[in-house]
């Protein structure tokens, strides 16, 4: 029951979320960026639990993104990506390969909350609960 909720909400979500492509200009002109790109990866402090974390650095600009896996309280896996740059934090969530991204909204008393239209994503320590209208899925961060 709860993986068909999850499916479910997902594919609200992804409807919701999805946009129209706009092109516009000459598609044969391709630009260069001069800009130099770093790439740190973050071996040194390893969670307990099953993580990977990178930082990119462009023109002095730092964007790390760190990458877990949950599990729904039915078993099913879920990969979540926290990403921090310096124009906006995102939370994204893959499940049967769709993926939501959430902005940061707010952090309070140790709760960070994520929210796109009726999306909310709210992540405290280890555990992670997705709320859309009356559906709510519990997710906690574990190993593979």
């Amino acid at each position: 029951m709860r993986k068909s909720l999850l499916i479910a909400v997902s594919a609200v979500a992804l409807l919701l979320t999805s946009c129209k492509k706009n092109e516009s200009g000459n598609k044969s002109v391709i630009k260069m960026d001069s800009s130099e790109t770093v790439i740190t990866d973050h071996n040194g402090k390893i969670d307990s639990l099953t993580q990977s974390s990178s930082t990119i650095e462009v023109d002095g600009k730092k964007t790390e993104k760190t990458d877990f896996v949950y599990k729904a309280t039915d078993g099913t896996l879920v990969k979540v990506v926290f990403k921090n740059d310096p124009k906006e934090n995102t939370v994204a969530i893959t499940s049967n390969k769709k993926t939501f991204t959430l902005p940061k909204t707010e952090t309070k008393n140790g709760e960070t909350i994520y929210k796109k239209d009726d999306m909310t994503a709210r992540v405290k320590g280890d555990s992670l609960h997705l709320e859309q209208g009356n559906n709510v899925i519990e997710l906690k961060r574990t190993k593979i």
